[in-house]
């Protein structure tokens, strides 16, 4: 059974950072599409970064410049270095990781920015 856990939430002032970490149980973790998604209340879940197994890179467009993902194979973790925060990422954020038809989500970490 793959389990993912993230940590690493909290909260920050505006123009702080946090850096999110989630890892994965399970094998063949270098396989995986991994990516960090958010949801604030009331509103739908949303990518906010993808990295895949050849370590290409994707973000929203809310977050390019400021936010930065990576991963560890070795460790099996992704993280996500969140810099200048604003209050409008204030939100639930889950790790995501996907292999073909098979599809994981963490149980989420809340991050609010706020003075």
């Amino acid at each position: 059974q793959v389990q993912l856990v993230e940590s690493g939430g909290g909260l920050v002032q505006p123009g702080g950072s946090l850096r999110l970490s989630c890892v994965i149980s399970g094998s063949f973790f270098s396989r995986y599409a991994m990516g960090w998604y958010r949801q604030a209340p009331g509103k739908q879940r949303e990518m906010v970064a993808t990295i895949t197994s050849g370590r290409n890179t994707n973000y929203a467009d809310s977050v390019k410049g400021r936010f930065t993902i990576s991963r560890d194979n070795a460790k099996k973790s992704v993280y996500l270095q969140m810099n200048s925060l604003k209050p409008e990422d204030t939100a639930v954020y889950y790790c995501n990781a996907a292999y073909g038809v098979n599809d994981y989500w963490g149980q989420g970490t809340q991050v609010t920015v706020s003075s």
